[in-house]
């Protein structure tokens, strides 16, 4: 053969072979064994659900006030006298201490000169009241002088009838008769005028008394005195100055108590009421303050924003502000605390002074709920492990959110198993290994106790 002939057979069987050992290989092969494609377990955090003591909690921010701020008023004109050496801003002064003074000398003055005239007042109605005594017992005389009188008259008139004494006898008579009862006149018109004079002067008597306290009052006003003890605030006046009615004089800040306001935004108001959901009450009882806030039984606490974790103190809710801020929307619900400087520890629990920055937790009655930690639920679904330890995805609706906490009204069992953790990939039914995480589910039972 030619070598142009010799190189296509030769690869002709070469090809040949390859084929032929290709089906020799795949005869003499084992055949392939199918095996089940089984899914791994994946381990998850589980807590089970139940119902525990659950208290809704709200903080709220708002700035220390004195309960009480007594801003002190000349209510008298005149001269600064005396000022008490404490009297400067940040002081404390005990109740009682007469803590400033004004010139109460005109004022003692004209307290002298209507008390002489009230003195002058009482010693003419005593005048008056002796006097007329004295003409009630003339008057009784002249009676009797006119009854004398009278019958002597008459008997004269007899004798002169029988012509046995001239006419000038009888006429002497009557001319002494008609000037007795000129007198008896007389003393009865004078009698009379008495009620008058007295009413008079006992109205100048009435006049001058009120005075006499109107101005006793004006003249104690010219001394200040603190009716409580208090932090001083601002003072404005200086010895020797003069005020007038109405000057600001200086700032007094009750210590025993202190109020915050602090505003709650309205969307979180409704988890403070959450215990009362369904309840009808009359509304004539809830105009009144003090019934709305027995109703709600509400508790608060009181916090140092800033790096005092343990300032902390118990607080009472007073009351409700009037209206809700149209730009914050908020309400303002004022605590109250009492008695705080008795409250100082050293280094731990500082002193409330009027602007302190404090947050406010405001707590609900405590109650039974179903509580899960928010991160557990996945777009209104919560993740559970079933009896067959596979994964189960439960709709759930959730009541109330509160911090990392969310109380569920319907869609878990007690028992239920939640998990708790992050799962990738989600597939409802996939094999579960879950571990109880114990530890997690006391701290969840303490935040949702408000602890």
């Amino acid at each position: 053969m030619s070598r142009t002939l010799q190189k296509p057979f030769i690869l002709f069987v070469i090809l040949a072979a390859g084929i032929l050992l290709a089906m020799l290989l795949v005869k003499s092969r084992s055949p392939l064994e199918h095996s089940g494609n089984v899914m791994q377990s994946t381990d998850v955090q589980v807590i089970e659900a139940k119902r525990m003591p659950f208290r809704a909690t709200v903080t709220a921010y708002g700035s220390v006030e004195p309960a009480v701020t007594l801003r002190t008023l000349a209510e008298v004109s005149g001269k600064i006298s005396y000022l008490h050496p404490d009297l400067q801003q940040g002081n404390t002064i005990e109740a009682g201490t007469v803590v400033a003074r004004i010139d109460p000398e005109d004022y003692e003055v004209s307290l002298k000169q209507t008390q002489a005239d009230l003195v002058a007042n009482e010693s003419t109605l005593k005048q008056l009241q002796t006097e007329e005594q004295t003409t009630r017992r003339s008057l009784k005389l002249a009676r009797k002088n006119l009854q004398v009188g009278e019958k002597e008259l008459e008997r004269i008139r007899s004798v002169w009838e029988k012509r046995l004494i001239a006419r000038s006898s009888l006429d002497a008579e009557e001319q002494k008769v008609i000037q007795l009862r000129q007198q008896l006149e007389e003393l009865q018109g004078q009698l009379n005028s008495y009620a008058s004079r007295k009413a008079s002067v006992e109205a100048q008597i009435t006049r001058a008394r009120e005075q006499v306290k109107g101005q006793q009052t004006t003249l104690g006003r010219t001394e200040i005195v603190l009716p409580f003890t208090s932090r001083i605030g601002a003072v404005t006046i200086e010895q020797g100055q003069y005020v007038s009615v109405g000057s600001n004089l200086f700032e007094a800040l009750d210590i025993k108590g202190v109020e915050i306001n602090a505003q709650v935004p309205i969307q979180h108001m409704r988890s403070l009421v959450s215990h009362l959901r369904g309840k009808v009450f009359d509304p004539a009882v809830m105009r009144n303050t003090r019934n709305i806030l027995s109703r709600l039984n509400l508790n608060a606490r009181v916090r140092l924003v800033g790096n005092m974790p343990d300032a902390i103190w118990e607080a009472r809710v007073l009351r409700f502000s009037e209206a809700i801020d149209p730009v914050r929307r908020t309400l303002g619900v004022v605590v109250g605390i009492n008695r705080p400087y008795e409250q100082i520890i050293a280094g731990v629990r500082p002193p409330l002074l009027k602007g302190m920055f404090t947050a406010v937790e405001i707590y609900a009655p405590e109650r039974e709920a179903m509580v899960i930690p928010r991160k557990a639920i996945h777009h209104e679904r919560v993740y559970v492990v079933d009896a067959e330890q596979r994964l189960e995805i439960k709709p759930v609706t959730v009541l109330q959110q509160q911090d990392d906490l969310a109380v569920i009204q319907s869609g878990l069992e007690e028992g239920d198993q939640v998990i708790i953790n992050d799962l990738v990939p989600v597939i409802e039914g996939m094999p579960l290994n879950p571990v109880r995480a114990t530890t997690y589910e006391q701290e969840l039972n303490q935040r949702a106790s408000g602890l």
